[in-house]
């Protein structure tokens, strides 16, 4: 084992101390020593409110906590006390009462036996100790009732590290960085293969961001404990605030940002920022200080990115320009460059070397379970290099089984294990879990991931492709000032690692096996009344991208529109259903040779519609609307006021929104009658927008009239037309009610659409 340098050995002795505290509260006999007398834990402990008298006990959400706009949580939540399960972890759900004993002793149960197979080497080995209080500490709490002991821990060992060499340090740093440009990097493509290709670019800049990381730890010294947060392009590190650190991290930048100008023609950016803030505001709320300052001191990085010396000498200077790459449009290389993207396809189309390097990367992704990092090429797996300054870094890629174990254990590689929970896998060498979203069913080929053709051919009804975009509403204001008064390093630690695990380990898990990740999750779903289509599972997605609090995925479209219903009731649940803690997306349905950048330009689109909605809705079918309406779930507050005095005298109605009807309508009519009622149905919702625009444009009153009143007799006519014996069916009577009601007047057109699109024959389409 290679002797640890001052902040290791610091990072290493705080972990220690959690795993001993741990083995006590689960009464586990651990035989090794804990050193706690470095002053620098010492004064870690104290800025960050460590008592030696506390112990595990259940954890509160966290999410709980959050406040704003005087907006907040009024009922208490709890996380079951349980292990991270090494295979796909199913979601879990917060529950309203304090759990049972029965968990907390499986639990200790656990912990004894884990803690009773280390050993000597185990007893140094940071990672491997690191990953034990992960797995086991991530749903208990340690001091605060809802601070987690993984959370604590990793952060005392971050502030314990940071001040190793200087334990009487009045000032720490926070280092934040952001990769800018991703969306052009990642959705600028169109040529074959680009669903695949779109997908390896994804992965390459989650490597990229990991590099960034591995620099500044390797500069500054500093374990993996100090990492706040790494993913998707953005990193928050915390690091002493000395000179050495605020060089480092100009240089580190400035090597990045000439590689990008290099490979990517200035596309990505790195903007690297740092703040010193007073150390003992780690544990304090003035820690949102220092976050908010860190970040708008990125921001003006990203307005003026490259200085004057790149500009003139690079980006300014005529060029030749040549044959253009169409993948992703470059025209700068000589045309020897450019080669065919896929030689083993006649009439592939010409690709620079970076697309095709994307491309081959793509191909090995469905195969990809191990990474290991090295200064050296290897001789085995699949090399990805980085051609930085300061020397050439090589990702090399494997399968599980395929990793030689030699390479695994050598001090000059790290390793990266892809969603891997294994305690036996990290007792070797210098490795760390990557968690990635990255769920993506397999197509004809086993070995690669589906298609677009071979989506939309196992599509329901219409064959088209469904794309969506998805993020977190008000991050930025959650993070910033949503903990208020109760803001730390550990709680932001925990928010950031909760958000996190949702998005790149239990969507995972909840595209992979629905039955045991949404339905039965203790019946917290309550508007399934309705859902006819419980039972189904949505395995025909491709994630391209899933990572700290947004999404793209791709798949058979009717899929994808039910996995987005999914997705958003699952995170409600998993926060505990906070009143600001929402979602918002949006949804493009596309043909599959459609170019792809142009579908994720209109989910995007879509999305965008949706934050303009007031945030918690979705794009879809031309249509925005809040989730609940799509879903079903009857809110007489969401309307605005005049349209409640409005309507106040209309009863509630049994079906409301759209995904009831579509649910009811589909099982109850057959095609024939679908068609007419599908039909008719769009030429009143488009009758009713037509009119509601004159409306409008004459400054008319009668709008609310139009809206909401002007279905009554279309609707009184289609459903005349069908069979008696539908029309007197008891399964159909509540339909036939809520389709008069005006309350369910807006909706028409997204029904139409949607039961359209699922009756749609494939060869018509």
């Amino acid at each position: 084992m290679t002797k640890l340098n001052p902040s290791h050995q610091n990072a290493l002795a705080v972990v220690q101390f959690g795993i001993q505290a741990l083995s006590t509260w689960a009464e586990a006999k651990l035989t090794f020593k804990v050193d706690t007398q470095s002053s620098a834990i010492k004064h870690g402990k104290e800025r960050l409110s460590w008592s030696d008298e506390a112990k595990p006990d259940v954890l509160q959400l966290l999410f709980d906590r959050v406040c704003l706009s005087d907006q907040g949580q009024s009922t208490n939540h709890y996380w079951i006390p349980v292990e991270i399960a090494d295979g796909t972890p199913p979601v879990p759900y917060p529950i309203t009462q304090v759990p049972d004993t029965e968990h907390i002793e499986q639990l200790k149960t656990s912990i004894r036996d884990e803690i009773a197979a280390l050993s000597e080497r185990d007893w140094q080995n940071l990672s491997l100790l690191m990953l034990i209080l992960e797995k086991f500490g991530s749903f208990i709490s340690f001091g605060a009732a809802d601070i987690a002991l993984i959370d604590l821990v990793r952060s005392m060992a971050a502030v314990a590290a940071a001040l190793a060499d200087t334990p009487d340090a009045s000032q720490l740093a926070l280092i934040a960085g952001d990769l800018s440009g991703i969306q052009d990097f990642i959705y600028t493509i169109a040529s074959d293969g680009a669903l695949k290709s779109l997908r390896a670019r994804s992965f390459y800049l989650e490597l990229v961001t990991e590099e960034i990381v591995q620099q500044i730890l390797i500069e500054l010294q500093l374990p993996r404990p100090n990492v706040i947060y790494a993913g998707g392009g953005n990193l928050y590190i915390l690091a002493s605030a000395t000179k050495e650190t605020y060089d480092a991290i100009e240089q580190i930048q400035q090597q990045f940002n000439q590689w990008f100008l290099e490979v990517f023609q200035g596309k990505v950016f790195l903007a690297l920022s740092h703040h010193a803030f007073p150390t003992e505001d780690v544990g304090s709320a003035k820690l949102s200080e220092a976050w908010q300052a860190v970040i708008k001191k990125q921001n003006q990085q990203k307005l003026r990115k490259f200085d004057r010396e790149i500009l003139s000498s690079q980006l300014l200077t005529e060029r030749e320009s040549y044959e253009t790459c169409k993948v992703c449009h470059r025209d700068d290389l000589e045309p020897a460059k450019l080669k065919p993207l896929n030689p083993g396809e006649p009439d592939s189309p010409s690709a620079c070397p970076q697309c095709r390097q994307m491309f081959q990367l793509g191909a090995h992704l469905p195969r990809t379970e191990v990474i290991v990092r090295s200064l050296e090429k290897l001789s085995t797996g699949y090399c990805l290099p980085f051609y930085l300054s300061s020397g050439t870094v090589y990702y090399h890629l494997f399968k599980q089984d395929e990793a030689n174990s030699k390479i695994i254990a050598s001090d000059k590689n790290s390793v990266l294990y892809i969603n891997n929970w294994q305690i036996e896998s990290y007792r070797v060498g210098h490795a760390t879990p990557l968690l990635l979203g990255n769920y993506g069913q397999r197509g004809a080929d086993p070995n690669l991931f589906m298609s677009a053709a071979e989506m939309a051919t196992a599509a329901q009804g219409i064959d088209r492709v469904g794309y969506l975009r998805m993020d977190v509403d008000r991050l930025g204001q959650i993070f910033a000032n949503g903990l208020g008064k109760h803001q730390n390093l550990p709680r932001l630690a925990g928010l950031s690692r909760q958000m996190s695990y949702f998005f790149k380990v239990y969507l995972n898990s909840l595209a992979s096996d629905r039955q045991t990740n949404f339905f039965n999750s203790q019946q917290q779903f309550k508007h399934l009344q309705h859902d006819n289509r419980h039972q189904l599972e949505r395995p025909d997605l491709l994630f391209i991208y899933a990572g700290g609090d947004d999404l793209f995925i791709s798949g058979a479209w009717n899929q994808v529109t039910d996995f987005a219903f999914d997705i958003y009731q699952a995170f409600r649940c998993y926060t505990g259903h906070h009143p600001v803690i929402t979602l918002s997306g949006g949804i493009s349905i596309a043909a599959e040779k459609y170019p792809l950048y142009q579908a994720a330009s209109d989910s995007g689109d879509a999305e965008s519609n949706a934050k303009g909605n007031g945030k918690d809705s979705l794009g879809l079918f031309g249509e925005v609307f809040k989730w609940h309406e799509w879903l079903g779930q009857f809110e007489l507050d969401s309307l605005n006021a005049d349209d409640r005095t409005y309507l106040q005298s209309e009863p509630k109605p049994e079906l409301f929104g759209v995904l009831p009807f579509v649910q009811a309508l589909n099982t109850q009519l057959d095609v024939n009658q679908s068609r007419g009622f599908i039909r008719n149905l769009l030429l009143t919702a488009q009758l009713q927008s037509e009119l509601i625009k004159q409306a409008k444009e004459k400054q008319s009153t009668s709008i609310q009239d139009i809206r909401y009143y002007l279905h009554l007799p279309k609707v009184a006519y289609t459903l005349a037309r069908l069979p008696q014996n539908v029309r007197d069916h008891p399964n159909f009577l509540p339909v036939r009610l809520a389709l008069k009601n005006p309350r369910n007047a807006p909706y028409f057109r997204a029904i139409a659409t949607w039961l359209e699109l699922l009756n749609r024959n494939p060869s018509n389409s």
